[in-house]
């Protein structure tokens, strides 16, 4: 056998056992038969079907696949156990269960689950199926923001009407020594948006500052100040006059910290010595509105919020079309009602430390 057959069934040999890549021949391909691999883009093996893109179709929340799912603190908050921060610490306390399971933060349902909270059925609801109310209520001082207050005191939910399904939920919070414009709805979706930092909606505050006041200090508080959580300052300051010491401002702030109010005047040496919140958003509080008294929002009222914060708009409201909204023989039955809330109170606190 010459060296040049030798060599050549050598090189056959190497290529039958690691292929020709990297190399400069090409590859064999059998008579009749495709190489492998090789079948042409967009034509179907024989026998196999050419495989149909999947529809995406709307599907109702109750009968939703898991396309359609929403994480569970979202479905609890429309369903008015609480704010969605509020339904995340519940999560976080493992006081919520999917089916029997202790969920955690993250987990999403289509709707068919059963879901409980603090052992108790909660009644999920689909998006459209509940009508979101809403109410102004002019806080007392001394009043908590609270459901339960462990040492007795009242509450800014005594006095709220009773609801057949779900529950109130407190639009941020006002500190036991402010009064004045606190808002709550049915709807936890729109409450999480309205508290959220990231709408900066606008809340306007009465305030009386005890203390020696100079254009300086008024345009360092424009201008911000740093606090312990962070930079702080007001974007409108309007005096509204005063005597000696005491001087009363309209202030306005897009965010609603811990006594962001109290402190960015302290930062500057000076008290406030009252404190009343007016406005949120572009809506004001009636002055007949009494204190520890109510009123619900109408339908066009209600849709002003859900527009504000990017919500679908609602379609009904439980406050009739023709209902007048406040006038003086109004205000002097919640004056009553308020009145005999208080004496009612007082004899129950009288009795307990009896």
């Amino acid at each position: 056998m010459t060296v040049d057959k030798k060599k050549a069934r050598k090189d056959a040999a190497i290529d039958k056992k690691y292929g020709t890549r990297g190399t400069e021949k090409k590859g064999v391909v059998k008579k009749g038969l495709p190489k492998s691999g090789a079948v042409k883009k967009g034509v179907a093996k024989k026998g196999k079907a050419k495989k149909e893109p999947e529809k995406v179709e709307k599907v109702h929340f109750q009968t939703a696949t898991h396309k359609d799912s929403e994480k569970v603190q979202k479905v609890l908050a429309r369903a008015g156990k609480g704010s969605r921060r509020e339904m995340e610490t519940m999560i976080s306390e493992g006081r919520v269960s999917i089916d029997g399971k202790v969920a955690f933060l993250g987990d999403r349902i289509i709707g068919t689950e059963q879901i409980r909270l603090d052992g108790h059925h909660v009644k999920l609801t689909a998006p459209d199926e509940d009508i979101c109310r809403v109410l102004i209520y002019n806080k007392p001082e001394g009043e908590m923001c609270t459901r339960k207050d462990p040492e007795g005191r009242p509450t800014v939910f005594d006095r709220l009407p009773k609801l057949d399904a779900g529950r109130w939920v407190a639009v941020g919070r006002l500190d036991i020594n402010t009064s004045g414009m606190l808002l709550f709805t049915t709807d936890g979706e729109l409450a999480n948006r309205l508290m959220h930092p990231s709408q900066k909606i606008e809340r306007e505050y009465a305030v009386r500052v005890f203390g020696e006041i100079n254009e300086a200090m008024l345009q360092r508080l424009r201008a911000g100040v740093e606090l312990e959580d962070g930079p702080a300052r007001f974007q409108k300051i309007t005096y509204r006059g005063g005597e000696g010491r005491n001087h009363w401002f309209h202030v306005v702030l897009s965010e609603g910290r811990n006594r962001e109010v109290r402190r960015l005047w302290e930062s500057q040496e000076v008290q406030v010595s009252r404190l009343i919140r007016v406005r949120y958003g572009d809506m004001e509080m009636q002055r007949q509105l009494p204190l520890g008294g109510w009123r619900e929002l109408a339908l066009k009222e209600v849709n002003y919020y859900r527009k504000l914060v990017s919500l679908t708009p609602e379609l009904e409201s439980k406050v009739k079309v023709d209902e007048k909204t406040m006038d003086n023989a109004k205000s002097r039955r919640i004056r009553r009602s308020v009145k005999k809330h208080q004496q009612r109170h007082q004899q129950s606190t009288r009795r307990r430390h009896k």
